[in-house]
């Protein structure tokens, strides 16, 4: 406390009245126009400026996580518009909650994986051959197949055979000096998953997104967040094509005009 008032001591943004600051620079004269929305948001979580080629994996990941069509969150958020045309912010909000274990978590979920494995390994997991790392692989596999577990980020219920996002993050992460333990893991686990698991499972492109954050040095426990940002973008483009060419009305009366009572003691 100072002068008996608290203190709320933040890093982030403060004003007066002729400027603004954020980050500890000037907002209108050293950040309007001269710093992207990709490079800002990986600086705010981060508090460190990341460098052009971390800014480009970044949106990168951002770009291959910002919308997967109709999905049960899209759909929350058209239909909560539908509901109440009048709240935009309630349409986002639906379709952010939805983000969880099934969808949009798997990049959280893969990254705190790799992170505790490489963790666990201490000393091995650094500057691992590739043979090291499919080792570290085949122990992470067998011990989650043992605890009858599933592996975060391998397979996808659509791209049954790979993952078109998947080679993509890889070639940029390399290309920008981005590719890390994390990454190197990931691409074990899928060398390794026909061995202990039994059948090739390709790498889930929003878990090498999950992978790709954490070499980037961004916190496991805001890995979700990240994909909450890239799909925020994604609902409003949602929200934006139901106003020009609704179908939330369509799906309300398809669901409402084919429900079907049943008794509960039937069910």
């Amino acid at each position: 406390m100072t002068n008996g008032q608290p203190q709320y001591p933040t890093g982030l943004g403060t004003s007066d009245a002729t400027t603004i600051r954020l980050l500890g620079h000037d907002l209108a004269e050293e950040l309007m126009g001269q710093v992207g929305f990709g490079e800002l948001a990986f600086w705010l979580a981060a508090q460190r400026r990341p460098n052009a080629g971390e800014v480009r994996l970044f949106e990168t990941v951002l770009v291959a996580l910002a919308d997967h069509g109709f999905t049960p969150t899209a759909i929350a958020a058209r239909l909560t518009l539908l509901s109440a045309p009048e709240s935009v912010q309630g349409a986002m909000a639906a379709g952010l909650l939805g983000g969880g274990s099934r969808f949009l978590g798997v990049t959280e979920d893969t990254g705190r994986f790799l992170a505790e494995v490489i963790a666990e390994a201490g000393d091995a997991a650094r500057a691992a051959t590739d043979a090291e790392w499919d080792a570290l692989a085949r122990k992470a596999l067998a011990e989650r197949k043992a605890a009858k577990r599933l592996v975060p980020g391998l397979g996808h219920p659509v791209h049954k055979e790979r993952d078109p996002r998947t080679a993509v993050i890889v070639r940029i992460a390399r290309e920008e000096g981005a590719y890390g333990p994390h990454l190197a893991l990931f691409e074990a686990m899928g060398r390794m998953a026909p061995e202990v698991l039994g059948r090739a499972l390709p790498l889930n492109g929003a878990g090498v997104c999950g992978a790709a954050l954490a070499d980037l040095r961004l916190p496991p426990e805001l890995l979700r967040g990240f994909a909450l940002l890239a799909r925020a973008a994604g609902l409003l483009g949602h929200l934006a094509e139901e106003l020009r060419r609704p179908i939330a009305a369509d799906i309300y009366h398809a669901v409402d005009r084919n429900a079907q009572y049943v008794p509960e003691d039937t069910l």
